[in-house]
Formats: structure tokens, C-alpha cells, sequence
């Protein structure tokens, strides 16, 4: 679990203050992949070192998917679980707000005092996030998945394997 839990929280601060439309947990772990995938393609590196797989409708951040997981089940973590304190550190600057639906429960992300850090990401990087926040800024969570499907890397890899 290595990813950058802090560059992940500050994209999210980020899309909060350009009003990103229908922000949610499944919104934003297509808009990480997307970011993620664009960069590597363009840059060679990954923003946030997630890592994600393929799952029937999309691409899942693995290590975040999971955190997602604990908080909308309300499981107990033990004390050395990693997930905890990335749990921690993610609500040092969000809050999250659990909406249950009637065949779904979704995530909601709340600004708190923190403000989105300029510094945080490198000028190539910030042209990457602008690029998929502006392409993808209205667009429901279904029609993000059907843009990820639209890239043959995600086609090609098998459900449940690690795509990028």
C-alpha cells in the first residue's frame, strides 16, 4: 500500500473547487485511473502509485477501493492495519458522508478547513488532473466507466488483473 493517500486527497480538494459534478467514491476512482492511466501513457510515471484492476464496469483503485470498502461497511480495523491510518490521514482533510441508496450506498467527500495545495503537484502533473477534470467535470459516474472501457489497455485485461 503505497500510494500517495495526501496527492489523493489534494486532487479531491481540487475537484471540489472547480465543482466537479457528481463527486462520489466511483466518480473519483475512474477520474484517478483516468489520471493515472493518461499520465503514465504521457509521462511514464503515475500520479498517485495506486495501483488498478479491472473489475466488470470499470477500473478499481485497489488500495483506495478498499478503504472505500471499510468505511461504507463500518468495519473494525485492527490497530496495525495500514488501511487505518490511511483512513486517518484521508479524514485529516475530508470528511466523507455515507448515502445509502435503494441499491447502493455511495461516498460523498466534504471539504473541511484544508484548501487545496498548488504545491503539491508538478506542472506536468497539474496539466494531466486539468485535462480529465475539464473532460470528465460533468459527466455521471456510468459515463466515466464507459470512457474507461473505451481505452483498449482496460479491454484487453482480465477481470479481477491489475490493468495499470
Amino acid at each position: 500500500m503505497n500510494i500517495n493517500i495526501e496527492k489523493i486527497t489534494n486532487v479531491i480538494l481540487y475537484m471540489l473547487k472547480n465543482k466537479v459534478d457528481h463527486l462520489n467514491d466511483k466518480k473519483l476512482s475512474i477520474m484517478l485511473f483516468l489520471i493515472d492511466y493518461n499520465h503514465l501513457t504521457n509521462c511514464e510515471a503515475k500520479i498517485f502509485d495506486e495501483v488498478y484492476i479491472k473489475s466488470k464496469r470499470t477500473a478499481i483503485p485497489k488500495t483506495l477501493g478498499s478503504i472505500f470498502d471499510v468505511i461504507i461497511n463500518d468495519e473494525d480495523l485492527e490497530e496495525d492495519d495500514e488501511r487505518l491510518y490511511l483512513i486517518q490521514e484521508f479524514l485529516e482533510y475530508l470528511d466523507i458522508e455515507i448515502l445509502k441508496k435503494d441499491k447502493f450506498t455511495e461516498l460523498k467527500f466534504i471539504r473541511m478547513e484544508e484548501k487545496y495545495d498548488k504545491n503539491m503537484f508538478s506542472k506536468d502533473e497539474m496539466k494531466t488532473i486539468d485535462k480529465i477534470i475539464n473532460n470528465y467535470k460533468f459527466d455521471t459516474p456510468r459515463k466515466m466507466a464507459n470512457a474507461c472501457f473505451s481505452i483498449d489497455k482496460v479491454r484487453e485485461t482480465a477481470i479481477g488483473e491489475v490493468i495499470i
